[in-house]
């Protein structure tokens, strides 16, 4: 028996276990009743994620639809990934955090010079972490939904604007996802250094797949 923590609870084989470095890309295929697990290694890191049906690529995750069918912006414990055509394509199984956002977007050099100055215009941002491991699946930038933020906490204030705050995770914490369908996960472990969901310092992320 393994006696490291972050496998425990995991049933199944370990198929793929990875550490994401800071800022990195990450793709994954995952089977249907596999367990996706995303690791916080040393807390506060926002990890961007889309998701893709392996057998259909035109059937991807859904924002929309999943905060329509679940009645809330904010995916917990028990929430369904729903992809364009309504189906469900992964389960948040457990969750060490209360919730996660599903508005805040992904940051791009674009919306960095917009939001922080022209200084930051070539940082490296999400958006090109997805296109790059999308393109070695054929993808390109017009297959960019938009997507889940793991860990990430985008409260909507009184007024209806959002807020891009602290995040709430902390070293060791955890997400569980159950794969509905056969996916394929893609992942920015985000760069983004300009406002408070990084703890202005990116940091690596592991990536455990068990079926």
């Amino acid at each position: 028996m393994s006696d490291d923590p972050y496998l425990t609870g995991l049933t199944g084989t370990v198929t793929h276990d990875i550490v994401v470095p800071a800022r990195a890309p990450w793709l994954h295929h995952v089977p249907a009743g596999a367990t996706l697990r995303i690791v916080d290694l040393e807390g506060n890191q926002a990890v961007d994620f889309l998701l893709y049906a392996a057998a259909d690529d035109a059937e991807r995750y859904s924002a929309q639809d999943t905060i329509a069918a679940q009645g809330n912006l904010f995916l917990r414990t028990g929430s369904v990934l729903r992809s364009s055509e309504g189906r469900a394509m992964m389960t948040i199984v457990a969750s060490a955090v209360d919730y996660h956002d599903t508005i805040g977007g992904a940051c791009s050099c674009e919306s960095n010079t917009l939001r922080y100055g022209h200084h930051t215009k070539s940082q490296h941002a999400c958006v090109e972490n997805f296109l790059e491991a999308n393109l070695t699946e054929g993808r390109g930038k017009r297959d960019i939904v938009s997507n889940i933020n793991f860990f990430m906490n985008v409260p909507v204030e009184a007024d209806g604007a959002l807020g891009i705050v602290d995040g709430i995770s902390a070293p060791g914490l955890t997400v569980d996802l159950r794969a509905e369908m056969d996916v394929i996960v893609v992942v920015s472990n985000c760069p983004q250094i300009n406002n408070p969901c990084n703890a202005f310092n990116p940091t690596p992320v592991r990536m455990i797949v068990a079926a």
